[in-house]
């Protein structure tokens, strides 16, 4: 008698499957071959005219030329960039859509409730590409302090009523400074203002004393002498304030408390897809002219690899992560 093998109903499923994944696959590979073959959307998290768009703009025009077809920028502003983040991280993960990940952003789910993603898995790096710097103003006129030391002695002298603002709860300056107050020892009360632009204004106009700001807010009123430079959040000093020490130099040895923004594409993109935008990113930021206008816009370029920038998103997450808890801080 001859026997012959009549595979069950699961063994050809399986093999459906397994002939369907090859297929797929294939057809997956040579989509990613083949980019761009249509325009590439590129979303900002946040509203036009700030320095994340701005850079955005920027490179998007440039890596539009390298790579033959539009980069179209669109804004979702909402909740620190969750909204966008919310969105794009359930996008199809087909090279064609990414996102400028700024700090904020990456902080959000620690400050909103309502913000259901985590960066490190829902997205995939593709390259850092500017660094927002940081600067401790103070109105000269209402607080004479000159470093970082003569702040903490004033703050110590008033037994925690001296008044700091920054741009709204839970933004970099705020969690800034309350990481600053732990280390030194010493405490102030939280302003929260509704933006940068009038927290700003009103440290100028005395309402409050001193503020953790934008440099690109903050540095024409630096420059006019109605804001004082004391401390700049960078690990090194910054050319447009060289002699502005860093609050590393004054007694908060290795600190660092730096906003930066880098591409982001959801998580499965081709990985070849991504090499390419962070090779054209890595040229395109190396461009003299590249560099002036991002400078002018207020961000420094700051190239890193996608395994760059994976490390920075982890650190920062754990780090400001630790602040956000530690103090309770919540902005839904």
């Amino acid at each position: 008698m001859a026997f012959s093998f009549q595979p069950g109903r699961r063994h050809l499923m399986a093999a459906a499957l397994a002939v369907c994944a090859s297929v797929g696959f294939a057809q997956f590979a040579h989509a990613a071959d083949n980019w761009p073959d249509k325009a590439v959307r590129l979303i900002v998290p946040f509203p036009p005219g700030g320095p994340t768009d701005t850079a955005s703009r920027i490179v998007g025009q440039e890596l539009s030329k390298r790579i033959g077809q539009p980069v179209v920028v669109e804004n979702r502003a909402g909740a620190s960039g969750a909204i966008a983040a919310a969105a794009v991280s359930n996008m199809p993960a087909d090279g064609y859509t990414f996102m400028m990940l700024a700090t904020p952003t990456l902080l959000a789910p620690h400050l909103y409730p309502s913000a259901k993603y985590d960066v490190q898995k829902d997205f995939a790096p593709v390259a850092t590409v500017y660094s927002l710097p940081i600067v401790v103003v103070v109105n000269p006129k209402v607080l004479d302090v000159h470093n970082m030391q003569e702040l903490i002695a004033k703050a110590k002298d008033e037994k925690g009523n001296l008044n700091y603002t920054s741009s709204g709860v839970g933004s970099f300056g705020h969690l800034t400074m309350e990481r600053i107050k732990k280390l030194g020892d010493f405490d102030m009360q939280h302003v929260p203002y509704g933006g940068g632009t009038p927290a700003i204004t009103d440290t100028i106009g005395g309402q409050v004393p001193m503020m953790y700001a934008d440099l690109v807010a903050a540095l024409p009123h630096i420059q006019a002498g109605s804001l004082r430079a004391i401390a700049v959040g960078s690990p090194e000093r910054l050319p447009m304030l060289p002699d502005v020490p860093t609050i590393a130099e004054q007694g908060f040895e290795g600190f660092e408390a730096v906003s930066w923004g880098g591409l982001l594409a959801p998580a499965g993109t081709p990985t070849d897809v991504i090499e390419r935008v962070s090779k054209e990113m890595k040229e395109i930021l190396d461009v003299p002219e590249v560099q002036e206008r991002m400078i002018g816009a207020g961000a420094i370029p700051n190239y890193e690899d996608p395994a760059g920038e994976a490390a920075r998103i982890k650190s920062d997450d754990e780090t400001w992560g630790a602040v956000i808890r530690e103090n309770n801080i919540s902005a839904g």
